[in-house]
């Protein structure tokens, strides 16, 4: 297994060699349309399903709860103070007057590429999403045809065309299959199956006028602690940062298959913009390199309970008090934030957000394919 790993990182490296040497962006657009999960939910989970999430949420940068799975601001966050826009507004919150003229959010935590079913923790999934784009796109064109003054608050017509459509999902999907898919075909065909349902959603937005799309791969799902935790016991699951492989090679062939789904999206819609951002590399650098970048602990919870090495305790989530063996205990935040790069055994800090933004900015990690000259689509 080990061999096999190292295989798939140099070969892993060996296509990031025909990538363009990045130049730094810059991100010109009058809205932003987002689809994905807790990794860039603003707000829509709780929301939607008025999901318990911890008081310390937000504590770091809105000093209040703020909706989002982290101490802080997101990746997501952070691009949009690049662009100068607004932080984005979830499309489920109905309180408070939101602002919807440059965009929507309509990511929720734990959303899945794959429907929801009656099973599911988060009924909306990526095929909801999309319709509640639909509708509010809708909703808007017979809005503004009505009364023009509400520009003030919804998007002009063009700019639905002219925004920017992220995308930031699949981590639950593989999340809850790597529990049960026990062989590289298996992982294999799953992915396969996933990207097909995503492609097809974006050649929906596609036929709907949009044209500018922004891809993010999956992290290194092995590194996060819940993950550790509960499949790490066997040191020899163990990479040598600590984070188990399988998964770390699960997120490799989706994100490979995702590059490909991007190439092949490209070539059946000829006005479309890609760019594909390899979330993967740049955390597994962040996590293998943290002190380097002023972090002390690559892997632990700095919200959780049960102290080193990994703070984190299945029964105690961030923020939870209960009686642990006749011993009231409550999952209580660390210090200080900006030296954790995992804030609740699931998701990042700030500063880890912060510094996955940064670099995505350099565009070196980013990748804007052209099916003319790219050696992946043959």
């Amino acid at each position: 297994m080990a061999a096999l790993y190292i295989h798939s990182l140099l070969k892993l490296a060996f296509l990031c060699s025909f990538w363009p040497i990045g130049t730094p962006l810059s991100l010109n657009y009058p809205a932003v349309f987002n689809f994905g999960d807790s990794n860039s939910d603003t707000g829509g989970i709780v929301a939607g399903k008025a999901f318990p999430l911890a008081r310390f949420n937000g504590q770091t940068y809105f000093h209040e709860f703020s909706g989002r799975f982290c101490d802080g601001r997101l990746i997501i966050d952070f691009l949009m103070e690049a662009m100068e826009l607004p932080y984005m507004n979830p499309y489920l919150e109905s309180i408070g007057s939101p602002s919807f003229q440059t965009g929507c959010n309509f990511a929720t935590g734990g959303a899945t590429i794959q429907p929801a079913d009656a099973a599911s923790t988060n009924p909306f999934s990526f095929n909801l999403q999309l319709s509640q784009f639909f509708r509010f796109k809708n909703r808007v064109l017979t809005l503004l045809s009505k009364d023009k003054e509400l520009e003030t608050y919804l998007p002009e017509e063009d700019y639905f065309t002219k925004a920017l459509y992220m995308f930031d999902i699949g981590q639950n999907d593989l999340d809850g299959a790597l529990y049960s898919l026990t062989s590289e075909k298996q992982v294999l065909d799953f992915v396969l199956k996933l990207l097909y349902d995503l492609n097809y959603g974006m050649k929906r937005l596609y036929n709907a006028g949009a044209r500018n799309f922004w891809v993010h791969n999956t992290g290194p799902l092995g590194c996060l602690p819940r993950i550790i935790a509960t499949f790490g016991e066997n040191p020899s699951n163990l990479d040598e940062h600590g984070c188990i492989v399988s998964h770390n090679r699960a997120a490799t062939i989706f994100n490979q298959k995702l590059r490909d789904i991007c190439l092949q999206f490209l070539a059946q819609s000829p006005e479309a913009n890609i760019t594909y951002v390899d979330i993967y590399s740049i955390k597994l650098n962040l996590i293998s390199n943290h002190s380097l970048y002023g972090f002390q602990q690559p892997l632990a919870a700095c919200c959780g309970y049960g102290g080193p090495p990994l703070n984190f305790d299945t029964r105690m989530p961030c923020g939870v008090t209960k009686d642990l063996n006749g011993t009231i205990a409550t999952a209580n935040p660390c210090n200080n934030t900006a030296e954790y790069i995992n804030w609740d055994g699931t998701h990042y800090t700030e500063a880890a957000n912060r510094f996955v933004a940064d670099q995505i900015l350099t565009g070196n990690y980013s990748d804007s394919p052209r099916l003319g000259t790219s050696p992946f689509f043959n």
